[in-house]
């Protein structure tokens, strides 16, 4: 284990641990509670701990938090390596094993919340509960859909060139281009602010960003998530923002349900992000969860 502090490149409070040779780039915030585990929060694909900064500054009061950067993303690394839900999971299990130094409630957002939902099935000795937010992550029966059009078989191949990708990555990185795709995936325009757009513009321009952008068209498939909780034995919380125009939340909440009957699940006025867009709402449901379900 070895910790390296770069207060230059660091957000307020963060600090680097090394993994594999990589710089990580974590947030620790509160103290250690005596009968609550900490909660670790992980962020969605092009984001980063500072997604959680209005999370982070309210639980803090009442548990030890924990926010990281996922490796490729946010302040940590983007060596050129191949992306997987897997990779993260082990990233994740060795920060709980190494840093946390005990059994956490995990809490993510799309990509990280397949990325949790991983670390809490797979590697079950490091959590002590779930927290989905618009959770990413495949079925098995969407595993094997229907023939797709020529055309997405077309632009599949293309993207897939490193040419193709990268001109991609150029456009949708621009500050303008950010700004619309979150104006979609808001429902609360609001909280699209000028802080938020640079908070993900940032980091794409750091060595290698383009290259962890184009790993997204070479991820090999993961765990399926009807796996993952056939096998997930902690319990679990999910918080949807139903306004989503990335996933039919309702349809997507009743596939959860159907493999893990026995969780609790809100509903909530938001898009793609609900701990962004109405974090007041979505900090005390994690709160009243956490005290009534994981209290020891």
């Amino acid at each position: 284990m070895q910790i390296v502090d770069f207060p230059a490149q660091s957000s307020p409070n963060g600090q680097y641990w090394q993994w594999q040779g990589h710089n990580i780039h974590y947030v620790q915030a509160g103290k250690k509670q005596t009968h609550l585990p900490p909660l670790l929060l992980i962020h969605g694909f092009g984001a980063s701990t500072d997604h959680w900064q209005k999370n982070i500054a309210q639980l803090q009061q009442e548990f030890e938090v924990w926010a990281i950067d996922l490796l490729g993303f946010g302040r940590s690394a983007k060596p050129k390596l191949q992306y997987s839900g897997d990779l993260w999971r082990d990233q994740l299990q060795a920060f709980i094993t190494e840093m946390i130094g005990q059994p956490v409630v995990l809490a993510g957002n799309s990509l990280g919340g397949y990325a949790s939902l991983c670390v809490a099935s797979q590697c079950p000795e490091t959590a002590k509960g779930v927290i989905l937010l618009n959770s990413a992550g495949p079925f098995s029966d969407s595993q094997n859909p229907a023939k797709p059009k020529k055309i997405q078989t077309i632009i599949r191949s293309v993207l897939l060139q490193p040419w193709a990708s990268y001109l991609l990555f150029q456009y949708m990185r621009r500050p303008g281009n950010i700004r619309k795709t979150l104006n979609k995936v808001y429902y609360n325009k609001e909280a699209v602010t000028e802080q938020l757009i640079n908070d993900i513009y940032r980091p794409s321009c750091d060595e290698g960003a383009a290259q962890v952008f184009a790993s997204v068209f070479k991820t090999p498939q993961g765990e399926t998530v009807d796996h993952l909780l056939q096998e997930l034995p902690h319990p679990l919380l999910m918080l949807w923002g139903e306004k989503d125009p990335w996933m039919n939340a309702k349809q997507r909440g009743e596939k959860y349900r159907q493999y893990y009957p026995n969780l609790t699940e809100y509903y909530l006025e938001a898009g793609h992000c609900p701990h962004d867009e109405i974090p007041d709402q979505v900090n005390d449901l994690i709160k009243d969860w956490m005290l009534t379900e994981i209290r020891d």
